[in-house]
């Protein structure tokens, strides 16, 4: 078993999260298969999919330690509950809802709540928040995380909506810790096409290979 500190370095590590949100849970099963296929290997699955703590615990059972799994769309403690039984690593909401980032700290689990002002992101650091999720991060962009940061530069911020390949250096050139990708990743799965998103996840790492040789150069 990780510890949170454990879980929180290894999303550094990796830098980018990829959400996974189908229409049934095999659906689900198979995006994130071809999110691994292409080499991101941490990865959210949203609750809005059916059987969603199913889907977790069958990928914990495939990929063990290999991949880092969380539970997106949780709104509620019970729910962040279900998620972390079945093996969720991390718990993601698209709002501050304290009740359950207590209940991850109490379980050595990752929380990172979804806000978007100031006054929400102090909020979350202040009841235990380890990442703080800015969504839905296109509607001001990467500038915004810069604007951000000004004033709150110890919050870890992972903008999420809008992340595509091409604005991927953006983002981190304006103070992102890591994102969150979630329909430039797997669009494709709608279509059934899931070779494709498998050559979108290797474009994505092939891209934050680059960002990563840019920081070591300077």
């Amino acid at each position: 078993m990780m510890l949170k500190h454990e879980i929180f370095q290894a999303i550094v590590a990796r830098r980018m999260v990829g959400i996974v949100r189908a229409a049934t849970p095999e659906a689900a099963l198979q995006v994130a298969e071809a999110c691994i296929a292409g080499g991101i290997s941490a990865l959210e699955v949203a609750f809005t999919t059916p059987d969603t703590v199913e889907v977790i615990r069958t990928l914990r059972a495939r990929h063990g330690a290999e991949v880092l799994l969380g539970a997106g769309t949780v709104l509620d403690p019970e729910t962040a509950r279900l998620a972390i039984l079945a093996g969720a690593q991390f718990i993601i909401s698209p709002s501050v809802c304290v009740a359950t980032i207590r209940l991850c700290q109490r379980y050595q689990v990752l929380s990172m709540p979804g806000v978007m002002t100031p006054t929400e992101i102090v909020t979350a650091l202040e009841a235990g928040a380890d990442i703080i999720k800015i969504f839905p991060a296109e509607v001001f962009g990467p500038a915004y995380i810069k604007a951000l940061r000004a004033p709150l530069p110890q919050a870890p911020l992972m903008p999420t909506g809008g992340v595509s390949v091409e604005n991927l250096p953006e983002w981190f050139a304006n103070g992102a810790l890591a994102v969150g990708i979630g329909g430039s990743l797997s669009g494709p799965a709608a279509d059934g096409d899931y070779a494709a998103v498998t050559a979108r996840a290797r474009a994505f790492v092939a891209r934050m290979d680059g960002i990563r040789r840019g920081w070591d150069a300077a």
